[in-house]
């Protein structure tokens, strides 16, 4: 094949679907992305939309979530993978994060659920190239095997923050979550780096459970808020955003969630912070 990897696109032998073994150091060193700044030039960046799915890594053998623990995908799902690693998204469409985990987690697949389940995939781990050649590595592949659920993710360039913030505006309006950026030249590198950033209307982040503070009034007797503290070791109680249902059988403490807010405080606390979802395990 006449693409920069060369004879790459090798079709598994023989693939399984995951069983569970240890996760691999390898597959946990997954790319992170940066906020990205409104005010930045976007030159220089290949763009994408930002998918809410479910990450997932194949590392030449087996699909795995971010934490590196097995995916249980149908067999005809993997076969058709290559025996060289892929980073991407798996995806039932806009606004179906929550049907697409309760598939994909399952200990035993569900075969037809899994038929409407796409792997979109923006990079190929480790192989030695800048982004823009990944990109076309991975077009050109994909598009030659002709796998009707493997499919690259779509980039553009954007010429300047106000094109980019029409992008954003124009994917958010479609449901989309936002968009990533990622640096052309780039090497790839594992870890939160500045060759990939992020851009949402609201700024994301996740916070550590660690207590709960009952509520008042109608949520005496419920969880009025969750404690949570910050990947920067500040402590705020989180309670917009909860469901009725989340207030009756909250999240335990040691849990995970997912919060949106706008901006922070002179002291660095989210400022209208609102809960999101708790965090699966994996």
């Amino acid at each position: 094949m006449a693409c920069v990897f060369g004879a790459w696109w090798l079709p598994t032998v023989g693939a399984q679907a995951a069983s569970p073994d240890r996760p691999t150091a390898a597959v946990k060193e997954v790319q992170l992305a940066l906020v990205w700044s409104p005010t930045r030039s976007p030159h220089g960046f290949l763009v994408s939309e930002k998918f809410d799915g479910v990450r997932a890594v194949w590392d030449g053998q087996v699909l795995r979530f971010r934490s590196g623990r097995p995916i249980a995908a149908p067999v005809w799902f993997t076969s058709a993978l290559p025996r060289q690693s892929l980073d991407g998204e798996l995806w039932m469409g806009r606004g179906t994060f929550d049907r697409l985990s309760g598939v994909v987690r399952q200990a035993v697949p569900n075969d037809e659920a899994w038929r409407a389940v796409k792997y979109l995939v923006f990079d190929a781990p480790r192989h030695i190239a800048a982004y823009a050649e990944r990109v076309r590595g991975l077009q050109s592949a994909l598009a030659a095997a002709r796998v009707p659920w493997l499919m690259p993710v779509a980039h553009q360039t954007v010429k300047d923050p106000q094109d980019l913030q029409s992008l954003l505006a124009d994917t958010v309006r479609q449901g989309g979550e936002g968009l990533m950026l990622h640096r052309a030249d780039a090497l790839w590198q594992s870890g939160r780096t500045d060759a990939l950033y992020k851009f949402k209307p609201d700024l994301d982040e996740e916070g550590l459970v660690v207590g709960h503070q009952t509520g008042k009034g109608r949520l005496s007797n419920q969880t009025g808020a969750l404690l949570l503290e910050t990947p920067q070791g500040q402590r705020f109680a989180l309670g917009s955003g909860l469901s009725d249902a989340l207030r009756r059988d909250p999240p335990p403490v040691g849990a995970w969630v997912t919060y949106r807010y706008q901006d922070r405080t002179p002291s660095g606390l989210p400022r209208f912070a609102s809960f999101v979802r708790v965090r699966d395990p994996e």
